[in-house]
């Protein structure tokens, strides 16, 4: 199994590990990486009506609901952990929204949050929707979709931030690239 492991240098030190997380130090940085995943996707899906789909959820870090763009694990499945990235991509967007993608295109790959975490992640443009389930995550997910026309996501955004929610920097990124679609 290829897992994401980086920079192995000699102060390199785990010292802390979980189930799904270890804390590393490296020199004077504290960081964390996860285990047992080869990569992590986010999804930009837009609906031919021109809708981007986002997804709501608590997240227990910051204690409150965050409003993201649907994302998953490569390579976290036990049986599946040589999975293509396009492939675990397809299966989440349609685990987490319900909607199979016509279309998916590589449109970047970088940090998450490269002051904290190691991983990167790799995004999708989803189009050419087609809707063939429910969504909402898997048994251990409580997911909420929510489709919001592209003119409307800042103000929409705005709105879920003044009711408390957190939002994921990641959606302006992804709002970025739904200049394509328009």
């Amino acid at each position: 199994m290829k897992e994401t492991t980086h920079d192995s240098g000699a102060d390199r030190n785990v010292v802390w590990e979980g189930d799904y997380v270890r804390a590393v130090t490296h020199g004077r940085w504290e960081f964390v990486e996860r285990k047992n995943i080869t990569g992590i996707v986010g999804m930009i899906p837009v609906t031919d009506d021109g809708k981007l789909v986002l997804v709501a959820q608590h997240r227990p870090a910051v204690g409150r609901t965050v409003i993201e763009l649907p994302a998953g694990l490569v390579g976290d499945i036990e049986d599946q952990r040589d999975e293509p990235i396009e492939n675990a991509a397809a299966r989440e967007l349609i685990e987490e929204t319900g909607y199979r993608a016509g279309k998916m295109e590589r449109v970047c790959c970088g940090a998450a949050s490269a002051g904290i975490a190691s991983e990167e992640m790799t995004f999708f443009l989803a189009t050419e929707l087609q809707k063939v389930g429910p969504g909402g995550g898997d048994d251990s997910e409580d997911i909420v979709v929510h489709e919001v026309a592209l003119s409307e996501a800042p103000a929409y955004l705005d709105d879920c931030r003044d009711k408390g929610m957190v939002i994921d920097l990641k959606i302006y990124a992804g709002l970025y690239f739904c200049s394509k679609c328009l």
